[in-house]
């Protein structure tokens, strides 16, 4: 049975290799497809790395399906062109994965900054020695091509699969685990895991070559071993990580969703700020006013007995008047002062973790509106991009602000899949009808199926000097 077994991958031996290749040819399209690099994790920033390895690993992977099926009708030249450009994404792709695992431990303490540059050394180690030089001194191709083979897996590989799984177990311990993700946290562990079995795996386990360990462990010891041939088990390990990556990549799904959360909260704080600074200015402002006056009129009339006494009411009125002055002007905004362009920036910023936003700003020097204009106007900007992240299913954003004839007009603009023909109006659109209604603007969108949707604002100003 054992030997039916392995003869069975023998004879399969370029399916294995093709589907090898495959497992981490996706691994790395759909970190590709799915980072995103505006995240406040580390993580985020790491894994181009690990999509890099993933892609290059493939590639070499499949050139173990491809190059022996070309041999038949290509000259013994090209050939060899292509087993170099095979070692060469080898040592690339281990070179990316080392590259991985420094990333997730940055930053490094001031005197190892220079462990950053060790993965791009280390390979370039390995192409001026045993590539470059085994080249030319080696004495047949086939041992050249063990040699630097096993090298580069011994170099790049064995530390990068180890450093890499540390370097995610370390993230989720300071930072998955802190947001309180528990479902993201387990696929983390179980991919660290995964490539560190897979440096032992990938690194470990070389072709038979000259060096030492190699002519004790290597594939053929392997196989005769375990009956599978290694790449079944890299492959079982690449499929695990695939899967469990795939699968931690929900973390930027949350985190967008807890930041359109608080977008949210922003917005009904505002609201609520310029309900309580127009009730207090309506009702209560109103009352202490009248009150002041009345004491007057009673000043005025009064003996000489009681004028101290409503002499000092008077001040005292006078006094809670401009301190709710005061309370009413801070209430409303602490950006009074502040330039248009600076405040709509300051919510741009926060949204740039999710999307990235192209600003185009047409208003000549920068506006300074009155501290209701502009919390309407910044209220407006925060419900429409979070309209935008939530629904339009974009992949960026573009927000122009211009001013002309004394109208200023501001556009966001998506380019998801637009609005359906007879959408229902939600508490979004309500609150940005009312802003706008607020603003003595109008509000106005333009939309079709599959090409984005078009938010404008035109708003009438009066330019300060």
């Amino acid at each position: 049975m054992f030997i039916t077994f392995r003869e069975w991958f023998t004879l399969n031996r370029p399916l294995v290799f093709f589907v090898y290749g495959q497992v981490f040819f996706v691994l790395g399209l759909a970190i590709i497809l799915q980072s995103r690099q505006r995240s406040r994790l580390r993580l985020a920033h790491s894994l181009p790395w690990l999509a890099g390895f993933g892609l290059l690993h493939g590639l070499n992977e499949w050139g173990d399906f491809f190059i022996p099926i070309q041999a038949q009708y290509l000259n013994t030249v090209i050939i060899n062109l292509l087993n170099i450009a095979q070692l060469i994404l080898l040592a690339a792709s281990f070179s990316c994965l080392l590259q991985f695992g420094v990333e997730l431990l940055r930053p490094w303490p001031q005197g190892w900054r220079w462990v950053s540059f060790g993965p791009t050394v280390l390979f370039l180690i390995w192409l001026i020695g045993p590539f470059w030089i085994g080249l030319l001194t080696v004495s047949t191709s086939a041992q050249w091509q063990a040699e630097a083979n096993a090298l580069a897996r011994y170099l790049l590989c064995i530390p990068g699969g180890f450093l890499a799984g540390y370097g995610l177990h370390r993230q989720v311990k300071d930072q998955i685990r802190t947001l309180g993700l528990s479902t993201i946290e387990r696929p983390l562990n179980v991919a660290a895991g995964a490539l560190a079995a897979y440096g032992v795996l990938g690194g470990l386990v070389v072709p038979r070559a000259p060096i030492f360990p190699a002519t004790m462990l290597n594939v053929d010891t392997f196989t005769q071993l375990f009956i599978l041939p290694p790449p079944v088990f890299r492959s079982l390990c690449g499929l695990i990580l695939a899967v469990a990556i795939i699968r931690a990549l929900e973390v930027f799904n949350l985190e967008t969703e807890r930041l359109i959360h608080h977008m949210e909260e922003d917005l009904i704080i505002s609201m609520e700020r310029g309900r309580m600074a127009r009730d207090l200015h309506d009702g209560a402002l109103q009352q202490v006013y009248a009150a002041g006056l009345l004491a007057q009129s009673l000043y005025k009339r009064a003996n000489d007995s009681l004028r101290e006494g409503l002499e000092q009411l008077i001040i005292t009125i006078n006094n809670s008047v401009t301190q709710l002055r005061t309370f009413l002007k801070n209430s409303q905004s602490v950006i009074e002062h502040i330039g248009l362009e600076t405040a709509l920036e300051r919510i741009l910023e926060d949204t740039r973790r999710v999307l990235p936003i192209e600003t185009h700003w047409k208003i000549g020097q920068e506006l300074h509106l009155a501290p209701d204009q502009t919390n309407h106007l910044l209220a407006f900007t925060r419900e429409a991009l979070s309209n935008s992240i939530r629904h339009a299913d974009t992949d960026h954003l573009e927000v122009t602000l211009e001013c002309v004839d004394n109208h200023l007009r501001l556009t966001i603009r998506d380019f998801g899949h637009g609005l359906p023909e007879n959408p229902e109006p939600g508490y979004g659109l309500h609150n940005m009808r009312d802003r706008a209604r607020l603003l003595d603007g109008t509000l106005s969108f333009e939309s079709a199926i599959g090409n984005g949707t078009t938010v404008i604002l035109d708003m009438p100003i009066e330019r300060k000097p």
